[in-house]
């Protein structure tokens, strides 16, 4: 069949119902984009290409559909870096098509010229780029069935002067595989394990949210043995935040319940996780790894079993599979022993620790620091982070999709959310970009038009991608609510210098001058101010009413004090030591 490149292209993603794009309109995408509206292709052109990036992160794990991220050859595409390696580590499928520069001037030297293959080489589950025109459908069929097979990124690379050429091809085939469902042997070990297991624990990772059917293979093999099942760093959607036997989120800020339960644990599944290390450092004092236990790790990628704990059993598979596999080969009295006492445990221990989550106020400081103390006296009427959120969950809806920014106040509301549903908890991932929230939220909600949504930054991560403000607004982008928690630093950063560095705040401080609502206002969105629980609960319930029934995008700026939750990575700091000095009296004059 004769056609021109484009129209080959263009077809090719119809094949695999990839409709919708993300990025900015350069010419080098222009014979492409230029048929994206006959196609049923729709555009959206952000304010920068990295939050363009992460509206598509958000689109697709939100929904699960694969969409595209595209821009301009050169520096359109470099500004993707930081949201494809974000979607690398956030196990999320996009098509990354990088125009490139024509292959008769490559090596010139020329305008907007960059090696883009070796660019994104690290960033990428899958990269081939297009050797000749008629190879264009081919390659572009090739690289999304990578990037689903992996569930990652996979990146096209075309040269320009491709595009507008007439080929004679033929259309290519999908070919789909059938996910593993682990080795025989490996099943019927776990199967053993945990059939005589007097404590089992299941953890669940992104895999049993990507896998179809993960999270309920997981839930019927808890209650078959009265598991209680706790959640990795950042996945409090892998499994319903309704039943009983949910334990939270692991790691960081996580939940005190699930980390005294799986520290009793003497056998751990962990399904669909690759057991990375934020879910399983220390939190609220309790270095909870149970050394001593069996441990099943569950992962498609062989690579990742074994990579950060000592793994009894490894099961290269499908979660969803897996589980059903192992649930199939329990013994008839798999979890009997002690399942009385082990669900009262469970009970116990939960409600110790909802009870204990609603009385917590204020952050505190470790031993020779002061700086909560001071910052509650500096402003003693402004809300403290817990105090915010409280405020927020009183007022978001459980259906909501919700996104999180890396940052210490995003970071406290760790504990706080759970979900009945999978695909519902944003987050920026391994990865830890600034600047995740709004613009992800944003793709989650072109995805799901029909569901609330509510993202959240600090006010320093939340700079990094202000300027989507400027294009959200259009008549054709969906409403969606956004809070920022303002406190006027770089919360994360200053938590560091309180322990490590003797109050030395450099490059911590942010503008107090600024007002995100009022820049809000500016760009034709509804701005509001909240300095109180009750003011932040009544203008979320109010957002989320005008997102859903007026199509009107609110930002809320929740007004808090300059609280510091626990650092990042206590495991990464340790006090500086001064061996040669440093004097300002060394410096010298440059010569020009």
């Amino acid at each position: 069949m004769k056609m021109t490149t484009e129209e080959a292209f263009v077809k090719t993603l119809q094949m695999h119902g990839i409709d919708n794009a993300f990025g900015i309109i350069g010419s080098a995408m222009m014979p492409i984009s230029d048929i994206f509206p006959d196609a049923g292709i729709k555009f959206w052109d952000c304010a920068h290409e990295t939050s363009g990036g992460m509206m598509a992160d958000g689109f697709t794990r939100a929904t699960g559909k694969m969409c595209m991220m595209i821009a301009q050859n050169g520096p359109g595409i470099t500004n993707f870096v930081t949201a494809v390696k974000t979607a690398y580590w956030n196990h999320t499928p996009v098509l990354l098509v990088t125009p490139q520069a024509a292959n008769k001037t490559i090596g010139q030297g020329g305008f907007q010229e960059m090696e883009q293959m070796n660019l994104f080489a690290d960033c990428v589950a899958y990269q081939e780029e297009v050797r000749d025109p008629s190879r264009i459908a081919e390659t572009l069929n090739r690289v999304i069935m990578q990037a689903k097979r992996a569930s990652a990124p996979a990146q096209i690379n075309i040269p320009r002067d491709f595009w507008t050429q007439v080929v004679d091809i033929d259309l290519p085939v999908i070919v789909d595989f059938e996910l593993p469902q682990g080795g025989d042997t490996a099943v019927a070990d776990a199967a053993k394990m945990l059939s005589e297991a007097k404590f089992p624990v299941i953890l669940n990772g992104a895999g049993a949210v990507l896998s179809k059917g993960g999270i309920e293979a997981s839930r019927i093999l808890a209650e078959r043995l009265d598991a209680p099942v706790c959640v990795g760093y950042q996945h409090n959607d892998a499994f319903p935040g309704n039943h009983p036997l949910f334990a939270g989120p692991l790691g960081y800020n996580g939940s005190k319940a699930g980390m005294q339960l799986i520290s009793q644990a003497d056998v751990v599944l962990c399904l669909g996780t690759r057991l990375n290390p934020f879910s399983t450092l220390p939190g609220y004092g309790i270095d909870y790894w149970p050394t001593d236990a069996k441990i099943i790790q569950v992962d498609l990628n062989p690579d990742r079993i074994g990579l950060t704990k000592k793994v009894t059993v490894g099961i290269v598979g499908d979660a969803a599979k897996v589980a059903q596999g192992i649930t199939a080969q329990l013994s008839d009295d798999a979890g009997d022993t002690n399942r009385t006492e082990r669900k009262n445990t469970i009970a116990t221990t939960k409600s110790a620790w909802a009870q204990e989550l609603t009385s917590m106020t204020e952050e505190q400081d470790d031993p020779g620091t002061d700086w909560n103390v001071r910052a509650r006296a500096a402003k003693p009427d402004w809300m403290a982070p817990r105090m915010a959120w409280r405020a927020i969950q009183k007022a978001l809806p459980v259906e909501a999709i919700i996104s999180s920014d890396i940052g210490n106040n995003c970071a406290i509301g760790n504990a706080y959310p759970s979900f009945n549903e999978s695909r519902k908890y944003l987050a920026p991932g391994l990865f830890g970009p600034c600047g995740y929230g709004l613009p992800s939220i944003v793709g989650a909600k072109i995805g799901k038009p029909d569901v609330p949504v509510v993202g959240f930054a600090g006010d320093g991560a939340f700079g990094i991608s202000v300027n989507e403000l400027t294009a959200i607004g259009r008549g054709d982008w969906p409403a969606i609510t956004q809070i920022v928690f303002r406190n006027y630093q770089w919360g994360a950063e200053k938590r560091n210098s309180t322990l490590w560095f003797d109050d030395n705040f450099v490059g911590t401080e942010l503008d107090e001058d600024v007002s995100y609502a009022g820049i809000a206002n500016a760009c034709g969105l509804k701005g509001v101010v909240c300095r109180t629980q009750d003011e932040l609960t009544e203008a979320l319930a109010q957002a989320i009413k005008d997102q859903m029934e007026n199509g009107i995008t609110t930002l809320i700026e929740a007004m808090i004090n300059q609280e510091l939750g626990d650092p990042f990575r206590r495991d990464a700091m340790k006090k500086p030591v001064q061996v040669a000095g440093i004097s300002k009296d060394d410096m010298r004059e440059q010569v020009v």
